[in-house]
C-alpha cells in the first residue's frame, strides 16, 4: 500500500509511563490517520494482558472506545526486541530480563526505514515530536527540501543543496539565500512547498 507505519515499543503492560504514551497515542489517532500512518505497538506480554491493560489505558486517557483502535503484539519472550535491538541493557525487569526500550521506527511506503528513536525505559516519548517528524519526513519525501533544526509545518524549509540552476529557480522562485562567511551560498531557504 501508499501507507506510512511507525512501530513503537513498550517494556511491559501495566506500567505507568508506557499507560501515558498509549493513551497520547489513542488521543491522535486522527492526527496519524489524517497523514496516512498505521500504528502498531509491541509490548513484552501476551494478548490476554494487553487487552486488560487497554481497559485501563482506555479509562486512564478518558477515551470514548471500548478498546484500543490499534494492535498490540504480544512478545512475552522478547524475540521480536532481540531481533529489532530494542532491549535496553540498563533497565532489567523482576527476573533479570533486559526491559524492551522504547523504540519508535518509522516506515515509508516503499517498506524502508525512515527514522528510528530509541528512548531508556524510564523517559517517556513526546509525541508531539513524532508528529512533527513524520510531517518532515512526508513533505521531505515528495518534494526538494530538507527541514532545518526546530521546524514546524509551515515552516520555512531548506532547498537541497542537489537541486541547482534553472531547476532551482523554476521550483522555488521565493528563494533566499543567506550570507555566510565562507562564501558559499549553500544556506538556501524556501516558503514550504505545497
Amino acid at each position: 500500500g501508499d501507507s506510512w507505519g511507525i512501530f513503537f515499543t513498550h517494556p511491559a503492560d501495566f506500567t505507568p509511563v508506557c499507560t501515558t504514551e498509549l493513551s497520547m497515542v489513542e488521543k491522535m489517532v486522527p492526527e496519524f490517520t489524517k497523514r496516512n500512518v498505521k500504528m502498531i505497538a509491541l509490548s513484552c506480554n501476551t494478548v490476554a494482558d494487553h487487552k486488560s491493560w487497554g481497559k485501563d489505558i482506555i479509562k486512564f486517557g478518558k477515551h470514548s472506545v471500548s478498546e484500543l483502535t490499534y494492535p498490540i503484539i504480544e512478545d512475552p519472550g522478547r524475540d521480536l526486541a532481540v531481533k529489532f535491538g530494542m532491549l535496553d541493557p540498563d533497565e532489567k525487569d523482576a527476573a533479570g530480563l533486559p526491559l524492551t526500550a522504547r523504540a519508535v521506527f518509522i516506515i515509508g511506503p516503499d517498506k524502508k526505514l525512515k527514522l528510528s528513536l530509541l528512548y531508556p525505559a524510564t523517559t517517556g516519548r513526546n509525541f508531539d515530536e513524532i508528529i512533527r517528524v513524520i510531517d518532515s519526513l512526508q513533505l521531505t519525501a515528495y518534494k526538494k527540501v530538507a527541514t532545518p533544526a526546530n521546524w514546524q509545518a509551515g515552516g520555512e524549509c531548506m532547498v537541497l543543496p542537489s537541486v541547482k540552476g534553472d531547476e532551482c529557480t523554476k521550483l522555488f522562485p521565493e528563494m533566499r539565500i543567506e550570507d555566510v562567511p565562507s562564501g558559499k551560498q549553500y544556506m538556501r531557504f524556501t516558503p514550504q512547498p505545497q
